[in-house]
């Protein structure tokens, strides 16, 4: 008997993705500390504004005084995290990407197709920033790290990413409506 999370699981993946068939989706269980949910928060924060703690796997949308809205995330791994303070000064529906080339260099296999060439992978159920993307920028310059979607679901709640903070992608289409450009973004 399937679990009631993964039939949810499930049918969220199918609903996102049209193109996908049931058979096709692949069923994972989301904890349910990972799931959007209101919670108490330091009130020191100012509504409208994200928190994100990396090593607690959470992104935090502060509501209200003391009140935020947290979501699980996955983040960077070791070394390659974004830590300090941006804002969100773009953001994207089914976004186009490309591997930094530190990327390229770090894992060629992985990301050989992207050497010595200028292809950009277009945006779909394939691209590795999901459904949405809230691109991070300091002082008008873009950090390359991103607020995005992911293929992988799965990596809720790990550290396994080159640096951005990976969401469901239901999860970040709900947090992309509400958040405006120029909202301010603490990675603590």
């Amino acid at each position: 008997m399937i679990e009631r999370r993964k039939f949810l699981a499930t049918g969220l993946a199918v609903a996102a993705f049209p193109g996908l068939s049931p058979e096709m989706a692949t069923a994972f269980e989301l904890e349910p500390r990972f799931l959007p949910q209101e919670v108490a928060f330091d009130p020191k924060y100012e509504p409208g504004q994200l928190i994100i703690l990396p090593r607690a796997h959470f992104l935090y949308l502060v509501t209200a005084p003391g009140v935020a809205r947290r979501y699980g995330v996955g983040v960077g791994k070791a070394g390659l995290e974004f830590t300090g303070t941006a804002t969100i000064d773009v953001k994207k529906k089914w976004p186009t990407w490309r591997p930094t080339n530190e990327m390229i260099e770090r894992d060629p296999a992985a990301y050989g197709r992207f050497k010595d060439n200028d292809y950009v992978q277009p945006g779909g159920k394939d691209n590795p920033l999901g459904s949405r993307a809230l691109y991070l920028f300091q002082n008008g310059r873009d950090t390359y790290y991103r607020i995005h979607g992911t293929t992988q679901p799965s990596s809720i709640g790990r550290s396994v990413s080159n640096g951005c903070i990976r969401m469901i992608n239901e999860h970040v289409q709900d947090l992309y409506e509400r958040v405006p450009i120029g909202t301010v973004v603490t990675v603590l």
